[in-house]
């Protein structure tokens, strides 16, 4: 027989026994939705978070240099958070001689920040970052500026007190008028606005553009740190190989500044993406560990399902098998038949699979703060695991039904 004709008598069954087709691909089809949906939100996270979390947290080729980590991915213990509270602050004069450390191109910025409410005339924009910076702030940030400008450097030296807003805050504040020149007030004290950055949007459903930036040396130096400290000294480099020059260099400077002998730990901390990105790679690593498991556990479900339905299906048909080998039909005929039948009975269930995890992981990525990106591996994957579950199930019924006597199974009543 050929395999058309299989294919064709196969979809004729199928057609024929709708519900019971039905029953026997659910199991496939669960586990190729679950593989589906899981892998398209994992593989949106990858891209998330290499692409954008990663971007927004410190920026591209970037460190900061810090008292003790800004991002912690793991348990703190009480006796590290306490060691960290001892160490010495980053002064302003520490970050004055990183600026003028580096042997390769960079661009350093000083960054203090705390959070406060913005008023405007009886509008108020609440819980908003408000940061004390140097002018390289925003190139570090890559932040684009749609209205106005950001401060130079001679309004960041003589501490004028101009503030660049977030989009949110602006829509908050304003309303939708040009808020440029119009007068804020920031801890009571009053800002003038020069600058709205354009919108960063979210990350995991939180926006980025609920922030304030004035002059490090403004009036707003005195409630987001200790005077004469910094929070941070960013530096931004031109490349990778860059980045890992300048650490090296920020380091040195530091531990000659804090008379740091050889062996010593380091009093503070040099902190890039790498962290938050190992983590989120444990985690991936864990999930797509687990999936195959969890996936092989739904297909064997199905494949029993298979199995048991196909097997029925030779016990009802065997007066057919009977005429059919009679008239010449031989035993690879029948082989064929019924596992072209199983097969095909998989790969429709694992064809609807994949079309539902993909509609589940586009409802996901529309309704939760969770990315998901269809990976194309996936689906042919999913097709691949849903054809050759069909096709194992249905052997063991499929040579039953090939070993038949024709002459017994004629005389089978069903």
């Amino acid at each position: 027989m050929p395999f058309r004709e299989a294919f064709r008598l196969a979809f004729q069954t199928i057609w024929a026994n709708k519900m019971k087709s039905a029953f026997s691909v659910i199991g496939v089809f669960i586990g190729v939705t679950f593989l589906i949906a899981v892998v398209s939100v994992v593989e949106g996270m990858n891209r998330y978070m290499t692409e954008r979390f990663a971007g927004a947290l410190l920026g591209v080729n970037t460190f900061q240099v810090r008292r003790f980590p800004d991002f912690n991915v793991g348990d703190v213990t009480d006796d590290t958070w306490r060691e960290w509270v001892r160490r010495p602050r980053i002064s302003q004069d520490d970050a004055r001689a990183l600026e003028t450390a580096f042997s390769v191109p960079v661009t350093t910025a000083w960054e203090t920040d705390a959070g406060a409410d913005l008023e405007y005339r009886g509008n108020v924009a609440r819980e908003i970052n408000v940061i004390g910076a140097t002018p390289g702030y925003f190139d570090i940030k890559g932040w684009r500026i749609t209205q106005g400008r950001a401060f130079s450097h001679q309004e960041a030296e003589t501490g004028r007190p101009v503030v660049v807003i977030g989009h949110e805050v602006a829509e908050r504040l304003f309303e939708g008028a040009d808020p440029l020149g119009r007068e804020v007030r920031i801890q009571h004290i009053p800002y003038r606005v020069i600058g709205v950055v354009e919108s960063q949007g979210t990350i995991f459903g939180l926006s980025l553009d609920k922030f304030a930036v004035a002059p490090a040396l403004s009036p707003v130096k005195r409630f987001v740190t200790r005077p004469g400290y910094v929070d941070a000294v960013l530096v931004k480099a031109e490349t990778a190989a860059d980045v890992a020059t300048a650490i090296i260099e920020a380091e040195a400077v530091l531990r000659s500044r804090r008379q740091l002998r050889p062996g010593e730990e380091n009093n503070f901390v040099l902190e890039t993406a790498d962290a938050v990105l190992d983590f989120w790679g444990n985690i991936n690593r864990v999930l797509m560990t687990a999936l195959p498991g969890l996936v092989l556990i739904s297909l064997v479900v199905g494949g029993i399902v298979i199995m048991n339905i196909m097997l029925m299906a030779v016990a009802e048909r065997t007066r057919e098998i009977g005429i059919r080998k009679s008239l010449g039909a031989r035993r690879n005929d029948i082989l064929r038949q019924f596992l072209v039948e199983s097969g095909t009975l998989s790969t429709v269930g694992a064809g609807f699979g994949v079309g539902t995890g993909i509609v589940l992981a586009m409802v996901v990525q529309a309704t939760t703060p969770l990315p998901a990106s269809v990976a194309p591996w996936s689906v042919g994957v999913a097709i691949l695991l849903g054809a050759g579950v069909g096709i194992g199930a249905g052997l063991y019924p499929a040579s039953r039904a090939a070993r038949l006597d024709p002459i017994t199974a004629i005389r089978h009543e069903t």
